[in-house]
């Protein structure tokens, strides 16, 4: 049976091909974004190597016991690995571990139980659906939604053999523009209510149409042959 890992090489020259192409970007955009700098591009590659790791290690973080990975992978995106850089965000983020677990109807908990309900959708669906469920207010974290939600998303196709969802320069607003409609939402509003069923269906479909193969590598275990 074979695995799969991130071509993490790959990852990051389309991550910088966006960077440098930004202002052009930004440009066209309904809602304009703020740059991306040396330090969140290389916040989200430390991001895309936990989850290359834990697709490597076979980690499953919505299972019981493994929201820790989910708040460390928002931790990576806000402060990378330096703890210098964690050492100053140790306000926020302890306020953001209070955020992600003690809030009813929101948080972790309304995350799971989301993925409980569309446990039968197909993985596009289902990744649109949770990414959707973690950036619309009240968000899963306190800042940092949109990266970490792209990660948790990459990590839930990348699992089933399908390629991450990796910002290009093609790609760029066909992401951020809806992303921005569904940031600007409510959970439980009526204009969410109707509006959901698109605008996950509009990201499913930017997921099925934007996998670029290269970004995933299989592995084959030893004593499997791989294929000819």
């Amino acid at each position: 049976m074979g695995a799969w890992r991130l071509n993490l090489p790959a990852i990051e020259a389309s991550l910088r091909a966006v960077q440098a192409d930004f202002a052009r970007i930004n440009q066209t955009l309904d809602t304009p974004r703020d740059a991306m700098t040396d330090e969140v591009r290389d916040n989200l590659l430390a991001g895309y190597r936990m989850v290359d790791e834990a697709l490597a290690n076979g980690l499953n973080p919505f299972a019981l016991g493994n929201s820790e990975w989910l708040l460390e992978l928002n931790k990576r995106v806000l402060c990378g690995t330096d703890p210098r850089k964690r050492q100053e965000f140790a306000a926020h983020l302890t306020s953001t571990e209070r955020y992600f677990y003690e809030r009813d109807g929101a948080g972790i908990g309304a995350l799971m139980e989301w993925l409980q309900r569309h446990d039968g959708d197909d993985v596009w669906y289902r990744a649109a659906g949770a990414y959707i469920q973690i950036l619309r207010r009240p968000q899963l974290y306190i800042e940092g939604n949109h990266r970490t939600g792209v990660l948790i998303m990459s990590y839930m196709l990348a699992r089933e053999g399908q390629p991450p969802f990796v910002l290009s320069v093609a790609n760029a607003k066909a992401y951020f523009d809806p992303s921005s409609l569904v940031k600007d939402s409510k959970k439980y509003s009526l204009n969410m209510l109707f509006g959901a069923p698109k605008l996950k269906k509009r990201f499913a479909q930017l997921l099925k149409e934007n996998g670029a193969q290269g970004y995933l590598l299989p592995v084959f275990r030893v004593g499997t042959p791989s294929p000819v």
